[in-house]
Protein backbone atom coordinates (compact mmCIF):
# COMPACT_ATOMS: atom_id res chain seq x y z
CA UNK A 1 0.00 0.00 0.00
CA UNK A 2 2.85 2.35 0.79
CA UNK A 3 6.35 1.73 0.75
CA UNK A 4 9.42 4.14 1.57
CA UNK A 5 12.65 2.39 0.97
CA UNK A 6 15.71 4.49 2.01
CA UNK A 7 13.99 7.67 1.41
CA UNK A 8 16.01 11.00 2.10
CA UNK A 9 14.58 14.04 1.16
CA UNK A 10 16.88 17.24 1.16
CA UNK A 11 15.80 20.40 -0.05
CA UNK A 12 17.34 23.32 -1.90
CA UNK A 13 18.14 25.68 1.23
CA UNK A 14 20.28 22.81 2.35
CA UNK A 15 17.61 21.44 4.72
CA UNK A 16 17.21 17.50 5.33
CA UNK A 17 13.59 16.83 6.04
CA UNK A 18 13.94 12.83 5.60
CA UNK A 19 16.95 10.86 6.31
CA UNK A 20 16.72 6.82 5.54
CA UNK A 21 12.59 6.42 5.79
CA UNK A 22 12.06 2.59 5.41
CA UNK A 23 8.31 2.28 6.35
CA UNK A 24 6.01 -0.41 5.18
CA UNK A 25 2.12 0.05 5.77
CA UNK A 26 -0.28 -3.04 4.66
CA UNK A 27 -3.12 -2.52 3.05
CA UNK A 28 -6.41 -2.03 5.72
CA UNK A 29 -4.15 -0.75 8.64
CA UNK A 30 -4.79 2.24 10.88
CA UNK A 31 -1.35 4.16 11.28
CA UNK A 32 -0.33 7.64 13.36
CA UNK A 33 2.02 9.79 12.53
CA UNK A 34 3.53 11.56 15.17
CA UNK A 35 6.46 14.15 15.46
CA UNK A 36 7.26 17.84 16.90
CA UNK A 37 6.49 20.42 14.12
CA UNK A 38 9.36 20.43 11.50
CA UNK A 39 10.27 16.62 12.54
CA UNK A 40 9.53 15.29 8.68
CA UNK A 41 5.71 14.99 8.59
CA UNK A 42 4.35 17.21 6.13
CA UNK A 43 7.36 16.27 3.69
CA UNK A 44 6.31 12.52 4.32
CA UNK A 45 2.82 13.33 3.28
CA UNK A 46 4.26 15.68 0.39
CA UNK A 47 5.96 12.42 -0.93
CA UNK A 48 3.24 10.26 -0.76
CA UNK A 49 0.84 12.51 -2.73
CA UNK A 50 3.93 13.37 -5.09
CA UNK A 51 3.81 16.64 -4.29
CA UNK A 52 7.71 16.57 -3.84
CA UNK A 53 9.85 13.96 -4.95
CA UNK A 54 12.76 12.29 -2.89
CA UNK A 55 16.63 12.93 -2.76
CA UNK A 56 17.45 9.37 -2.75
CA UNK A 57 15.04 6.19 -2.41
CA UNK A 58 11.93 5.22 -3.56
CA UNK A 59 8.28 5.49 -2.67
CA UNK A 60 5.79 3.07 -3.75
CA UNK A 61 1.89 4.08 -3.38
CA UNK A 62 -0.80 2.17 -4.04
CA UNK A 63 0.62 0.44 -6.81
CA UNK A 64 2.51 3.24 -8.66
CA UNK A 65 6.24 3.43 -8.36
CA UNK A 66 6.51 7.16 -7.94
CA UNK A 67 10.29 7.46 -9.02
CA UNK A 68 8.43 6.34 -12.71
CA UNK A 69 5.22 8.51 -12.27
CA UNK A 70 4.46 9.90 -15.51
CA UNK A 71 2.90 13.54 -15.34
CA UNK A 72 -0.31 12.31 -16.75
CA UNK A 73 -0.44 9.64 -14.33
CA UNK A 74 -0.64 11.79 -10.90
CA UNK A 75 -4.34 12.71 -11.13
CA UNK A 76 -4.56 8.54 -11.29
CA UNK A 77 -2.07 8.55 -8.04
CA UNK A 78 -4.18 10.90 -6.99
CA UNK A 79 -7.66 9.57 -6.97
CA UNK A 80 -6.15 6.48 -5.17
CA UNK A 81 -6.52 8.49 -1.86
CA UNK A 82 -8.81 11.05 -0.10
CA UNK A 83 -7.43 13.90 1.72
CA UNK A 84 -8.65 15.22 4.94
CA UNK A 85 -7.38 18.58 5.69
CA UNK A 86 -6.77 20.63 9.13
CA UNK A 87 -8.51 24.07 7.56
CA UNK A 88 -10.89 21.65 6.24
CA UNK A 89 -10.87 23.23 2.63
CA UNK A 90 -14.25 23.74 2.19
CA UNK A 91 -15.86 25.91 -0.84
CA UNK A 92 -18.12 28.98 1.15
CA UNK A 93 -19.97 29.17 -2.04
CA UNK A 94 -21.78 25.73 -2.48
CA UNK A 95 -23.50 24.17 -0.67
CA UNK A 96 -22.88 20.41 1.80
CA UNK A 97 -23.78 18.30 -0.67
CA UNK A 98 -21.94 20.23 -3.96
CA UNK A 99 -18.54 20.56 -1.44
CA UNK A 100 -18.88 16.42 -1.86
CA UNK A 101 -20.64 16.15 -5.24
CA UNK A 102 -17.58 18.68 -6.27
CA UNK A 103 -15.13 16.14 -5.67
CA UNK A 104 -16.68 13.61 -7.88
CA UNK A 105 -17.68 16.19 -10.70
CA UNK A 106 -13.87 16.39 -11.55
CA UNK A 107 -13.39 12.69 -11.91
CA UNK A 108 -16.36 12.83 -14.58
CA UNK A 109 -18.95 11.33 -12.51
CA UNK A 110 -22.28 11.37 -14.05
CA UNK A 111 -25.33 13.46 -12.61
CA UNK A 112 -26.51 10.25 -11.57
CA UNK A 113 -23.82 9.30 -10.18
CA UNK A 114 -23.66 11.76 -8.05
CA UNK A 115 -27.51 11.70 -6.99
CA UNK A 116 -27.01 8.13 -5.55
CA UNK A 117 -23.63 8.31 -4.02
CA UNK A 118 -23.61 11.74 -2.11
CA UNK A 119 -26.71 11.29 0.34
CA UNK A 120 -25.10 8.11 0.93
CA UNK A 121 -22.00 9.19 2.32
CA UNK A 122 -23.38 12.65 3.86
CA UNK A 123 -25.50 9.62 6.21
CA UNK A 124 -22.33 7.80 6.67
CA UNK A 125 -21.07 10.77 8.36
CA UNK A 126 -23.77 12.11 10.14
CA UNK A 127 -24.49 15.04 8.05
CA UNK A 128 -28.03 14.26 5.73
CA UNK A 129 -30.09 16.52 7.31
CA UNK A 130 -27.58 19.27 6.26
CA UNK A 131 -26.95 18.78 2.43
CA UNK A 132 -28.56 21.89 1.43
CA UNK A 133 -26.63 24.18 4.46
CA UNK A 134 -23.41 25.74 3.78
CA UNK A 135 -20.22 25.76 5.70
CA UNK A 136 -19.95 28.52 7.28
CA UNK A 137 -23.61 27.56 8.91
CA UNK A 138 -22.43 24.29 10.43
CA UNK A 139 -20.11 23.61 13.20
CA UNK A 140 -16.17 23.33 13.36
CA UNK A 141 -16.95 19.33 14.00
CA UNK A 142 -19.68 19.60 11.15
CA UNK A 143 -17.35 20.82 8.98
CA UNK A 144 -14.78 18.66 9.44
CA UNK A 145 -17.26 15.32 8.55
CA UNK A 146 -18.21 17.47 5.22
CA UNK A 147 -14.20 17.37 4.77
CA UNK A 148 -14.17 13.37 5.00
CA UNK A 149 -17.56 12.81 3.00
CA UNK A 150 -15.41 14.55 0.19
CA UNK A 151 -12.28 12.30 0.93
CA UNK A 152 -14.72 9.34 0.71
CA UNK A 153 -17.08 10.44 -1.95
CA UNK A 154 -14.60 8.63 -5.02
CA UNK A 155 -13.67 5.17 -3.10
CA UNK A 156 -10.26 5.72 -2.07
CA UNK A 157 -8.33 3.17 -1.57
CA UNK A 158 -6.29 4.55 1.56
CA UNK A 159 -7.08 8.18 3.54
CA UNK A 160 -4.89 10.16 4.67
CA UNK A 161 -5.74 12.95 7.51
CA UNK A 162 -3.19 15.38 8.26
CA UNK A 163 -4.10 17.03 11.75
CA UNK A 164 -8.06 16.61 11.52
CA UNK A 165 -8.85 17.43 14.91
CA UNK A 166 -6.61 20.68 15.15
CA UNK A 167 -9.02 22.79 14.50
CA UNK A 168 -12.31 21.35 16.34
CA UNK A 169 -12.96 21.13 20.09
CA UNK A 170 -11.36 18.07 21.99
CA UNK A 171 -14.82 16.21 22.35
CA UNK A 172 -15.46 16.12 18.84
CA UNK A 173 -12.05 14.67 17.77
CA UNK A 174 -13.39 11.88 19.53
CA UNK A 175 -16.26 11.75 17.08
CA UNK A 176 -13.95 12.42 14.15
CA UNK A 177 -11.21 9.61 15.36
CA UNK A 178 -14.71 7.42 15.55
CA UNK A 179 -15.47 7.60 12.33
CA UNK A 180 -12.23 6.89 11.05
CA UNK A 181 -11.65 3.81 13.27
CA UNK A 182 -15.27 2.36 11.50
CA UNK A 183 -14.14 3.59 7.84
CA UNK A 184 -10.94 1.43 8.51
CA UNK A 185 -12.83 -1.20 10.05
CA UNK A 186 -14.42 -1.59 6.79
CA UNK A 187 -11.37 -1.76 4.94
CA UNK A 188 -9.89 1.35 3.90
CA UNK A 189 -6.82 2.43 4.84
CA UNK A 190 -6.14 4.86 6.87
CA UNK A 191 -2.87 7.31 7.27
CA UNK A 192 -3.42 9.94 10.44
CA UNK A 193 -1.00 12.94 11.23
CA UNK A 194 -1.59 14.46 14.26
CA UNK A 195 0.59 15.86 17.12
CA UNK A 196 -2.67 14.96 19.60
CA UNK A 197 -0.79 12.45 22.00
CA UNK A 198 -4.31 11.70 24.39
CA UNK A 199 -5.86 10.72 20.91
CA UNK A 200 -2.95 8.32 19.94
CA UNK A 201 -3.15 6.87 23.52
CA UNK A 202 -6.84 6.03 23.37
CA UNK A 203 -6.94 4.59 19.96
CA UNK A 204 -4.14 2.32 20.37
CA UNK A 205 -3.38 1.90 16.16
CA UNK A 206 0.31 1.29 14.84
CA UNK A 207 2.30 4.59 15.99
CA UNK A 208 5.23 6.18 14.17
CA UNK A 209 7.27 8.34 15.43
CA UNK A 210 9.86 10.45 13.08
CA UNK A 211 11.98 13.18 14.89
CA UNK A 212 14.33 15.62 12.59
CA UNK A 213 13.41 13.37 9.69
CA UNK A 214 14.64 10.33 10.96
CA UNK A 215 11.69 7.15 12.19
CA UNK A 216 12.91 6.57 15.74
CA UNK A 217 9.85 4.54 16.96
CA UNK A 218 7.28 2.16 15.09
CA UNK A 219 4.86 0.42 17.77
CA UNK A 220 2.47 -1.91 16.31
CA UNK A 221 -1.28 -1.63 16.84
CA UNK A 222 -2.94 -2.75 19.68
CA UNK A 223 -6.28 -3.84 21.00
CA UNK A 224 -8.98 -0.68 21.06
CA UNK A 225 -9.74 0.50 24.52
CA UNK A 226 -12.75 1.18 23.64
CA UNK A 227 -14.19 -0.70 21.10
CA UNK A 228 -15.55 0.71 17.77
CA UNK A 229 -18.98 -0.54 19.01
CA UNK A 230 -19.01 1.28 22.18
CA UNK A 231 -18.56 4.97 21.06
CA UNK A 232 -18.47 7.54 23.36
CA UNK A 233 -19.99 10.17 21.25
CA UNK A 234 -23.90 10.09 20.77
CA UNK A 235 -23.64 11.47 17.47
CA UNK A 236 -21.10 8.72 16.42
CA UNK A 237 -23.50 6.35 17.82
CA UNK A 238 -26.36 6.98 15.86
CA UNK A 239 -23.83 6.88 12.71
CA UNK A 240 -22.81 3.62 13.52
CA UNK A 241 -25.68 2.32 14.64
CA UNK A 242 -27.23 3.50 10.96
CA UNK A 243 -24.67 1.64 9.08
CA UNK A 244 -24.46 -1.35 11.26
CA UNK A 245 -28.27 -2.24 11.30
CA UNK A 246 -29.04 -1.37 7.52
CA UNK A 247 -29.82 -5.54 5.96
CA UNK A 248 -27.33 -7.20 4.48
CA UNK A 249 -28.02 -6.40 0.87
CA UNK A 250 -29.85 -3.17 1.17
CA UNK A 251 -29.08 -0.44 -1.08
CA UNK A 252 -27.43 1.25 1.60
CA UNK A 253 -25.63 -1.51 2.81
CA UNK A 254 -24.95 -1.96 -0.98
CA UNK A 255 -23.62 1.84 -0.95
CA UNK A 256 -21.80 1.98 2.02
CA UNK A 257 -19.84 -1.47 1.65
CA UNK A 258 -18.71 -0.12 -1.90
CA UNK A 259 -17.35 3.10 -0.36
CA UNK A 260 -14.91 1.65 2.08
CA UNK A 261 -14.05 -1.63 0.16
CA UNK A 262 -13.59 -0.18 -3.22
CA UNK A 263 -16.32 -0.39 -5.80
CA UNK A 264 -16.98 0.51 -9.84
CA UNK A 265 -16.98 4.74 -9.42
CA UNK A 266 -13.39 6.40 -10.20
Amino acid sequence: MIEFRGVHKTYANGTKALRDVNINIEKGEFVFIVGASGAGKSTFLKLIMHEEVPTAGEVIVNGYKLSKLKRREIPYLRRTMGIVFQDFRLINTMTVFDNVAFAMRVTGASKREVRKRVPYILGLVGLENKARSYPMELSGGEQQRVSLARALVNNPALIIADEPTGNIDPELSYEIMELLTEINRRGTTVLVVTHEHDLVSHFHRRVIVIEDGTVVSDVPQEQPAVPVSEPANDVVADVLDTIQSAPKGSPADAVIDDIVNGGDAQ
